[in-house]
């Protein structure tokens, strides 16, 4: 009897596999994640505490829902929406309504995620999604920071952050006068530097005791925290690079042709929400390019567009849209920064 003909098996790559998980990698990024959670709690106390509580919760809530209506099992085990709900509640003032963080994690999972197909298939980074929703629809309660360091922050909540829902917050400035005023603004450095033409001092900025939202107040943490990830080779660091570097060239440039009206580049990196934004949004895996020509064009085109809205813009802000936008234009950029086929002469010849 004949030996039978060995079988060949034919697949698609990838042919080699790292060995690691998706559900590994997001639960890296989530440990990641936690020092900042942990240091703006610090900042900012129980209020910061409740908002990041709210926003997973309500993140991990509605992808357990969506995936139970359509019949399907539970995806919140992957760790991928836990990622959604920090990220969103970082970006957020500490002292924001409750119930608006709700709303804002309701539009980052289901449109923002779930209706795309989820992990993997969303279009946009799901946590930006739902902080656009939330400036859109909450303009004026997204821009009310309040101070850091504040003496009473692990015994009372900010008021605003127990707001009744459609009903205009009370005014914060019992909570304030007991805040230590001498040293700490309200107000967060773009806002000082746009509109009264103060300049935050730049040790300030890196270590990051000042106003802002909950997450994006110290470089030097962030950064640290993006090194692990890099690290243990779970996030590339040229996107980073990239769009650190594009805001650094072009404040530089701005600031040559005008250095009273327009910050240094020093001043553009560590203030606001670039860091944080580049760091952990703009390396979405999904929303972003996978050659690496155009991860640097990707990741400089962001960081032109965060300081052309900072400086020509109504807003103080311009990280989110910036890395929305960027969001919009990686398919285009993958497509034109494919490399040449092997023995291919040039695109046409490769078709």
């Amino acid at each position: 009897m004949s030996a039978a003909p060995p079988v060949i098996e034919v697949r698609t790559s990838p042919h080699l596999h790292s060995g690691r998980s998706v559900n590994s990698i997001m639960r890296n990024v989530v440990y990641a994640l936690l020092p900042l959670c942990a240091y703006s709690v610090w900042l900012f106390g129980l209020s910061a505490l409740a908002v990041l509580a709210m926003s997973t919760a309500c993140c991990l809530l509605t992808e357990h829902l969506i995936c139970r209506l359509s019949g399907r099992e539970t995806t919140v085990g992957d760790w991928s929406v836990v990622i959604t709900g920090l990220l969103l509640g970082l970006t957020l003032p500490p002292g924001f309504p409750l119930w608006m963080v709700a709303a804002g994690s309701f539009i980052a999972v289901a449109p923002g995620k779930m209706l795309f197909g989820g992990l993997g298939f969303n279009a946009f980074n799901p946590a930006l999604v739902g902080r656009a929703f939330l400036q859109a629809a909450f303009p004026v309660a997204i821009t009310a920071y309040t101070p850091a360091l504040a003496l009473h922050r692990f015994s009372e909540l900010i008021p605003s952050t127990l707001a009744i829902p459609l009903i205009k917050a009370g005014p914060l400035a019992g909570w304030i006068a007991r805040v230590r005023v001498d040293t700490f603004s309200g107000a967060t450095p773009l806002m000082l530097r746009k509109f009264d033409h103060v300049t935050t001092d730049s040790w300030t900025l890196f270590l990051g005791a000042r106003a802002g939202s909950a997450g994006e107040t110290s470089a030097l943490l962030i950064l640290l925290c993006g090194a692990y990830l890099v690290a243990r080779k779970m996030m590339d660091w040229r996107i980073t690079a990239a769009m650190l570097g594009g805001a650094a060239l072009t404040a530089s440039l701005f600031h040559l042709a005008d250095p009273v009206r327009y910050p240094g580049p020093v001043f553009v990196l560590l203030s606001g929400g670039l860091v944080l934004g580049a760091t952990f949004m703009a390396t979405d895996p999904v929303a972003s390019p996978v050659t690496p020509l155009g991860m640097w064009i990707y990741g400089a085109l962001m960081g032109l567009i965060t300081v052309v809205i900072r400086f020509e813009g109504g807003l103080a802000e311009g990280v989110m849209y910036a890395i929305l936008l960027g969001n919009a234009l990686s398919p285009l950029i993958d497509n034109v920064t494919q490399p040449r086929i092997y023995g291919a002469r040039s695109r046409e010849a490769a078709r």
